[in-house]
């Protein structure tokens, strides 16, 4: 599968510190966890990738928008920053190994980047259901990259019955 990430862009919201980051991460991480998967006033999943240069587990708690079929949306918005996310590049090198948490429940994903009019699409979906996410790409110059993550289960030819 091919995953071609987006360039960052040259302007964009300032984005916190590392350990603020950290911090804010390990207590949305823990909410999701808890029950709901709502994190301010959003749908949530933990998404579990692996570091490109590490090597090692990354968990970051995103906010998700359901498909039909079973499918999860995450759009790599960095809350407009510049910069495309940490975890958007560990997808980008590790499309298939990925996994979601969400009501207690981890499942293996597959992660896909849409783009051209597939994207546009779900894109205005997206802004309609939680208009902040225009917002941020007000902030930036750089296009937001929305993500598929199909869970290996659900994928078309695997599973029972392939």
């Amino acid at each position: 599968m091919s995953f071609t990430p987006t360039p960052n862009g040259t302007r964009g919201a300032a984005q916190p510190g590392a350990l603020v980051r950290r911090v804010n991460a390990l207590a949305m991480r823990r909410i999701v966890r808890r029950g709901g998967g709502r994190v301010m006033g959003m749908e949530a999943l933990v998404l579990t990738t692996v570091g490109r240069r590490s090597g090692q587990p990354r968990k970051t708690p995103v906010a998700r928008f359901g498909e039909k079929g079973g499918t999860w949306l995450v759009v790599a918005s960095a809350n407009g920053a510049a910069r495309n996310p940490d975890w958007y590049y560990n997808l980008a090198a590790h499309p298939d190994q990925v996994a979601v948490t969400l009501d207690g429940r981890t499942m293996e994903v597959t992660a896909e980047q849409l783009r051209g009019e597939e994207r546009d699409n779900v894109w205005r979906v997206i802004t309609a259901t939680q208009p902040r996410f225009a917002d941020y790409a007000k902030k930036t110059d750089r296009e937001l990259p929305v993500i598929r993550l199909t869970p290996r289960s659900v994928r078309l030819g695997e599973g029972p019955g392939a």
